[in-house]
């Protein structure tokens, strides 16, 4: 099982050091100011140098306009881009247009009517991330502890490459594995002690969850 593993919302050097050892993939950094998880772009950009060649970098934002994506572009040179606000198929068009670099759309999920947002990104978005829908009176689009029902995306054209995200953790990580197949998975507060700090020892135990679950996929 090939799967790419997204370490997000760090901000700190200890905690990359723990993702890239584990194994991640990808490691984001938040770009909304109103998230525990906000890490201003030159410091993004200190933190990325650690990243550069091992990982991908990426730099996640909520309905940002041009001239904070062009101060975060420049800051700290990410390799890929998460819209995770109500970014339009047009807009995200725009944005690669503009940056010239690989876009992430996350879409928020309940139920399965929500994948019928789908269609308007295929074609357009180089991934789509489901995320569950942040509770009521919740600020943050994402990280928020919560998951969705996984069966939702039983159907799914298996065609649509995809990261699951949502309330993900070493206890439930072998679970959503079994009942999803995506081509990656995304964790930020499932690696956290509180809401932004994340833990060394977490994010070692995530890995190690994900490779038990690798290891009882492969048998």
């Amino acid at each position: 099982m090939s799967l790419d593993i997204k370490i997000c919302g760090v901000k700190t050097d200890d905690a990359i050091a723990a993702a890239l050892d584990g194994g991640a993939s990808h490691i984001g950094f938040i770009f909304f100011p109103r998230s525990p998880r906000y890490v201003e772009p030159v410091e993004a950009g200190r933190l990325r140098q650690a990243i550069s060649g091992r990982a991908k970098a990426v730099a996640v934002t909520v309905n940002a306009d041009n001239a904070f994506l062009d101060r975060i572009v420049a800051a700290m040179s990410p390799d890929m881009l998460q819209l995770h606000g109500d970014e339009s198929a047009s807009r995200l068009q725009e944005i690669k247009a503009r940056y010239g670099l690989p876009v992430i759309k996350a879409l928020s999920v309940r139920e399965h009517n929500d994948l019928d947002q789908i269609s308007p990104y295929l074609g357009i978005a180089d991934r789509l991330l489901f995320d569950a829908k942040p509770p009521k009176g919740s600020e943050l689009p994402g990280g928020n502890g919560v998951s969705f029902d996984w069966q939702v995306l039983s159907g799914l054209d298996a065609s649509i490459d995809y990261m699951l995200s949502g309330g993900l953790n070493a206890g439930n990580i072998g679970e959503a594995l079994k009942a999803t197949v995506p081509g990656g998975i995304d964790i930020s507060s499932g690696v956290e002690t509180a809401p932004g700090i994340k833990d060394v020892g977490l994010i070692e135990e995530f890995f190690r969850a994900v490779r038990a679950a690798k290891r009882a996929d492969a048998a």
